[in-house]
């Protein structure tokens, strides 16, 4: 059947089609989802002091990404308010996947205490869990407890006349702190710091009697012989220190693993998410990185985006609980 113009129905749709198939190519061509990425420098916000296990696996995100893609790709600390602030830039930023942040286990404990400025599920996207990292529990070397036996003795015996630095109310250090507590029954009294590295001149001089703290902050000090490790958080011992025990051969059951996550604000494009989650595993694969974490005391994991999701969901109710348990708030 001819129309109007002369040309046959058969003949029109395929015109149609090959005009349709046209302006697809044009806009996969032209959509931002499609271009090469990434095209400029790269930002990885840390919410937390340079030193610390989120900043030091930040810098190897930053040294590999940019060795594999050519552009610039940079750590900006951003500390304050037990990383929220950080944190927050992350939520904020444009969701085209070159404003990045790394955060710890704070970020799970935050949405208990706080009020955020961010919902810590929605607005985020999770591109992989990077590493566990086991916190340690040190003391000065003139804390007369060699043990964690012996310091929950102490602590039994003389209850709220020890006391506990931390990174600040709410972060992993003081909530590890507090878990200990509640499982031990024991009291003891919070000191919290600006930052657990900032804590460690009073902890070392024994103004401080005691702290949780990354295996990665605290290991100089441990090698130096200017703390003295009791026990480490995670199920099982440290490879990096083997002789310093597991708290939970102490303390059944007990468990507090700190951890990283690499994400970027919501809605970034999923095959953005993708490279960056397929680059990342990949670097975390490589056997030059294993043996860095390693050797500060971490374990590198490497998932998928859903999988780091549903990671911090769990994280979150976790912790929410703990937090109500000890009634812990954020004038405490």
């Amino acid at each position: 059947m001819k129309t109007a113009s002369g040309r046959t129905a058969p003949a029109l749709r395929l015109r149609g089609a090959a005009v349709l198939a046209a302006l697809c190519t044009t806009w996969v061509w032209s959509s931002p989802v499609a271009a090469a990425y990434p095209e400029r420098p790269i930002r990885i916000i840390v919410p937390f002091p340079p030193g610390g296990a989120s900043d030091v696996t930040a810098r190897m995100f930053a040294e590999k990404f940019s060795q594999v893609w050519g552009v610039n790709a940079v750590v900006d600390n951003r500390t304050g308010a037990t990383g929220i602030i950080g944190t927050d830039l992350v939520a904020k930023a444009a969701p085209d996947g070159y404003t990045l942040g790394l955060v710890a286990l704070s970020f799970a404990i935050n949405p208990a205490i706080h009020k955020l400025p961010y919902n810590s599920d929605r607005d985020f996207t999770f591109v992989t869990i990077t590493a566990s990292n086991p916190l340690i529990l040190v003391t000065s070397n003139q804390f007369p407890a060699k043990s964690v036996k012996e310091l929950v003795d102490m602590a039994k015996a003389k209850p709220d006349s020890l006391t506990f630095a931390s990174s600040g109310t709410g972060s992993s250090p003081h909530m590890t702190a507090e878990l200990f507590k509640l499982m031990t029954g024991s009291k003891m009294t919070h000191v919290p710091y600006k930052g657990s590295t900032a804590a460690h001149p009073d902890l070392i001089a024994g103004r401080i009697n005691l702290m949780f703290d990354t295996v990665i902050a605290t290991l100089p000090h441990i090698r130096a012989n200017r703390l003295r490790p009791l026990g480490v958080t995670s199920k099982a011992r440290s490879a990096e220190m083997p002789d310093v025990p597991a708290i939970a051969d102490t303390v059944p059951g007990y468990e507090s693993t700190s951890w990283g996550v690499l994400m970027g604000p919501a809605k970034i494009s999923a095959p953005v998410v993708e490279k960056l989650n397929r680059e990342s595993v990949r670097i975390l694969a490589q056997a030059d990185i294993k043996e860095r974490l390693a050797r500060l005391g971490s374990v590198p994991v490497g998932n998928n985006p859903e999988e780091a999701r549903k990671f911090i969901r769990t994280e979150l109710e976790k912790w929410t609980k703990t937090v109500k348990a000890a009634g812990i708030t954020s004038d405490k």
